[in-house]
């Protein structure tokens, strides 16, 4: 084999290209998760050490951070609020989105279209500027200081969103399989729930993704609309231990790591399904 040989050989066994590439994408991972390495390190650290050394690594492991943090946070109670919250706003968006998705993305009336364009208006509305509307809503009705009223409220914000999206996704499904459906007597609401509901899991799982990021991480709507120290979520919580007066190292990032970390875990277990559904919503 001659030199040259040699070299077209290597070039395709091992293509710099690509291995460029493969190190420069390791590299914005890493720069991505250098805030979160910081996090964790510093909340092992005790105040005074973080003032006067803010990057050096911990001399003494301080578990105790975490004690105090849980203890104080009522953790395992926020994290149940959330939890249940989460879940209960991902399963009524999914399942009220698709609903109202699919006639819309069967009917090409004008006042179909009209609808989807006012969709597409709310997904550009500031969330804001709902707060005073929803929190005399609310007041009204009784509804305020209740799971049920957080709940609603997150649903009602999600829906365009999830609406918009179901809208696009059935679209690209074949009619012929509706018509079939139809042809053996299904009704709508059949033909909807045994043949579209089951092709919606992989846009599920993307949208999913979305509403549980927006509802865990959001603290505006549960600060105006909860008051009860029970019903907190884990981000109230975090709240009224950090304190909005002072500063304190050895308290902020024990809470922030703590509540963060049930959105992480909960990633790394769907992150499979979270992923082919992202893959199939760009094939689709």
């Amino acid at each position: 084999m001659t030199t040259r040989q040699s070299k077209q050989f290597l070039a395709k066994q091992f293509p710099v290209k690509q291995f460029l590439a493969h190190v420069f994408v390791l590299g914005l991972v890493a720069v991505m998760l250098l805030p979160v390495a910081y996090m964790v390190l510093m909340s092992f650290r005790n105040g005074q050490e973080v003032v006067n050394a803010p990057l050096a690594l911990p001399e003494h492991w301080r578990f105790e951070n975490y004690a105090n943090a849980y203890e104080k946070m009522s953790y395992l109670r926020s994290i149940l609020n959330s939890l249940g919250t989460t879940i209960a706003v991902t399963i009524a968006v999914s399942f009220t989105g698709a609903l109202a998705a699919y006639p819309l993305s069967r009917s090409k009336s004008r006042s179909t279209q009209v609808t989807i364009s006012l969709l597409s208006l709310c997904l550009a509305t500031p969330s804001f500027v709902t707060i005073t509307p929803i929190y005399e809503t609310f007041a009204r009705i009784g509804l305020l200081d209740t799971y049920l009223g957080i709940i609603l409220a997150f649903t009602a914000l999600n829906l365009p969103l999830a609406i918009f999206f179901y809208t696009s996704f059935i679209r690209a499904i074949p009619k012929e399989l509706e018509e079939a459906a139809e042809l053996d007597g299904c009704s709508q609401f059949q033909i909807f729930w045994y043949v579209i509901r089951p092709l919606l899991g992989p846009a599920t799982a993307t949208l999913s993704l979305f509403v549980m990021l927006m509802v865990w991480n959001d603290f505006i709507y549960p600060l105006l609309l909860l008051t009860d120290d029970k019903k907190f979520t884990v981000m109230m919580s975090v709240y009224h231990f950090v304190g909005n007066h002072s500063l304190n190292p050895e308290e902020l990032f024990p809470a922030a790591v703590l509540g963060s970390l049930p959105l992480l875990v909960l990633f790394i277990v769907f992150q499979r399904r979270i992923v082919n559904g992202i893959t199939a919503g760009a094939v689709k």
